[in-house]
C-alpha cells in the first residue's frame, strides 16, 4: 500500500483508540500550526519594535485588530467546513465529503473577498471611530493594512484547507498549512523592513508572503495527497450552502465577538494614551501566542466530537469533551504561571518602559487569570458548533464581548485605571465560562439519552 492510498484510507480514524490521545494530538500539532500563525504577528512587532518608535508600534497594534476579525472569520468558515466534512467521513460518505470540501472551499473564497474589499474602503473610518486612532499611528495603520487586508483571501483559503486536513484526521500536514507561512516569515520579515528598507511597511509585505505559502501547502495537502476536493459546481455550492452556512454563518458570529470585544478594549486603552494602546499591542501578540493550545482546541477538537457523533458514539463524545477540558484548563493554569514570571522580560524584549511596561506586568500576573475561564468558553463552544447548537457558541460568546465585557471594564476603569479594567475582563470572562461548560455537560447527556432511547 502506497502513502498516498493509506493517507485515502476511508475509516474515520476518531471513532477507534483513546479519545485523549486523539485530543493531544490534534491540539498539539493543532496548536504548533495556529501559534505559527501568531507568530506571524509576533515576528512582525519584534522587528517593528526595533525602529525604536512608541507610535509604529501603536500603529501595528490598530492594524492587527482589525485583521483580528478577517482571521475570525476564517476560522469560523474553517469550524464549518471541518464539522461537514469530518461528519460525512464518520458516516462513510467520502464523496460527499469531497463535495462539501469543495463547496466549502468556494464560499470561503467569496467571503473572504468579499470582507476584505469592506475593510479597504473602511479602514480609515474604522481605525477613527471604532479604535479612536489618530494623527501618526492611523496613518500608518492605514497604509499597512492596504497592503496586508488582500492577502485574506489566500489565508481564508488556506485555513479552510487546514481544516479538511483535520477532518481527515492527517493533523500532521495541517499542522504544515500555518508553520509554512510562519517560516517564511521568519526570513522575510527582517529581509524586507530592514535589508529593502522598506520599515513598518517590510513587515505588511512579509505578511503577504507568508500567506501565499500557506495557501500552497494546503493545496498539495487536501488535492494531492488526499483527493478530498471535487471539482466546484454551481449546483453542489447551492446545495451544500444550507449545511455549511448553518454551522459556519453562527460560528462566524461566535468568533467576531471576540475581535469586537478586543476593538472595545484597546479603544478604552486608546483613550489612555499612545503608551497603553503600545502595551497592549504587545499583550495582544504575547496572549494568542502563549494560549495557542486553547485557540487549536475549537477546531482540532471539533473532527473528533463530529466523527463519534456521527457515529453515534456519546460516551466517546463526552470523554472527548472532558479531556479536552482537563487538557486545556491544565494548559491555560501553566502559561498563567509563566506569563506572571515573565512579564518584565516581555515589556523588556519589545522595548517597552513607564506606563506601558507597567501595563504589560500587570497584565501577565493577574489579567491572564480570564484566560482560565475563556478556555472552559471555549471548550463549550467546541461542543455547541459540532453537535447541532452553533447558536449557543454565538450567544454565549457575543455575552461575554458585550455583557460580560463592557460593563465590567467601564467599571473597572472608572475605579482602577488600566489596570482596573483588566480586572474586569476575567470578571465577565469567569461568569461566561462556567456557565457556558455546565451546559454543555447537559446537551451531551441529553443527545446521548435521546439516542439510547431510539
Amino acid at each position: 500500500m502506497t502513502a498516498a492510498s493509506a493517507a485515502r484510507d476511508d475509516a474515520p480514524v476518531f471513532t477507534r483508540g483513546s479519545t485523549m490521545r486523539h485530543v493531544a494530538v490534534m491540539t498539539a500539532t493543532g496548536s504548533i500550526g495556529l501559534v505559527a500563525v501568531f507568530a506571524v504577528d509576533f515576528l512582525s512587532l519584534f522587528w517593528v519594535a526595533r525602529l525604536g518608535s512608541q507610535d509604529l508600534k501603536a500603529a501595528v497594534g490598530y492594524a492587527s485588530q482589525l485583521q483580528f476579525v478577517a482571521l475570525s472569520v476564517a476560522i469560523g468558515l474553517t469550524i464549518a467546513i471541518s464539522a461537514t466534512v469530518s461528519r460525512a467521513l464518520g458516516a462513510g460518505d467520502r464523496q460527499r465529503a469531497r463535495r462539501l470540501a469543495a463547496s466549502g472551499l468556494a464560499i470561503t473564497g467569496v467571503v473572504a473577498t468579499l470582507l476584505s474589499i469592506v475593510m479597504l474602503l473602511l479602514r480609515d473610518p474604522a481605525l477613527d471611530l471604532l479604535l479612536h486612532a489618530h494623527g501618526e499611528p492611523a496613518a500608518v495603520a492605514s497604509r499597512f493594512l492596504a497592503i496586508a487586508v488582500p492577502a485574506n483571501i489566500a489565508f481564508s483559503i488556506a485555513m479552510a484547507l487546514s481544516g479538511v486536513l483535520r477532518a481527515v484526521g492527517d493533523a500532521r500536514r495541517a499542522m504544515y498549512v500555518t508553520l509554512a507561512g510562519a517560516v517564511a516569515t521568519v526570513f522575510t520579515d527582517p529581509l524586507l523592513i530592514f535589508g529593502f528598507g522598506l520599515g513598518v511597511y517590510g513587515a505588511a509585505w512579509a505578511i503577504v508572503l507568508s500567506r501565499l505559502v500557506m495557501l500552497g501547502f494546503g493545496l498539495y495537502g487536501a488535492i494531492r495527497v488526499h483527493d478530498l476536493v471535487s471539482r466546484t459546481r454551481v449546483e453542489a455550492i447551492r446545495r451544500d450552502l444550507a449545511p455549511i452556512m448553518g454551522i459556519g454563518a453562527p460560528a462566524i458570529l461566535a468568533n467576531l465577538a471576540m475581535p469586537v470585544a478586543a476593538l472595545y478594549v484597546t479603544r478604552v486603552w486608546s483613550d489612555f494614551g499612545v503608551a497603553a494602546v503600545a502595551g497592549g499591542a504587545v499583550v495582544d501578540r504575547v496572549i494568542p501566542l502563549a494560549f495557542g493550545v486553547v485557540f487549536a482546541l475549537t477546531g482540532s477538537v471539533g473532527p473528533i466530537l463530529g466523527q463519534n457523533y456521527g457515529a453515534r458514539l456519546m460516551d466517546r463524545v463526552r470523554r472527548t469533551m472532558s479531556d479536552a477540558l482537563t487538557l486545556s484548563v491544565g494548559y491555560a493554569l501553566l502559561a498563567w504561571a509563566m506569563l506572571a514570571f515573565a512579564g518584565p522580560a516581555i515589556a523588556a524584549m519589545f522595548d517597552v518602559d513607564g506606563e506601558g511596561a507597567t501595563f504589560i506586568v500587570f497584565f501577565c500576573r493577574y489579567g491572564v487569570a480570564a484566560w482560565v475561564f475563556i478556555t472552559c468558553l471555549f471548550v463549550a463552544n467546541t461542543v455547541f458548533n459540532n453537535l447541532g447548537y452553533p447558536l449557543l457558541a454565538m450567544l454565549f460568546n457575543w455575552g461575554r464581548a458585550t455583557l460580560g465585557t463592557i460593563p465590567f471594564v467601564v467599571i473597572g476603569a472608572r475605579w482602577g485605571g488600566v489596570e482596573g479594567a483588566i480586572v474586569g475582563i476575567g470578571v465577565g470572562a469567569a461568569a461566561f465560562g462556567i456557565v457556558a461548560t455546565a451546559l454543555a455537560f447537559g446537551i451531551v447527556a441529553r443527545l446521548a439519552n435521546a439516542i439510547k432511547s431510539k
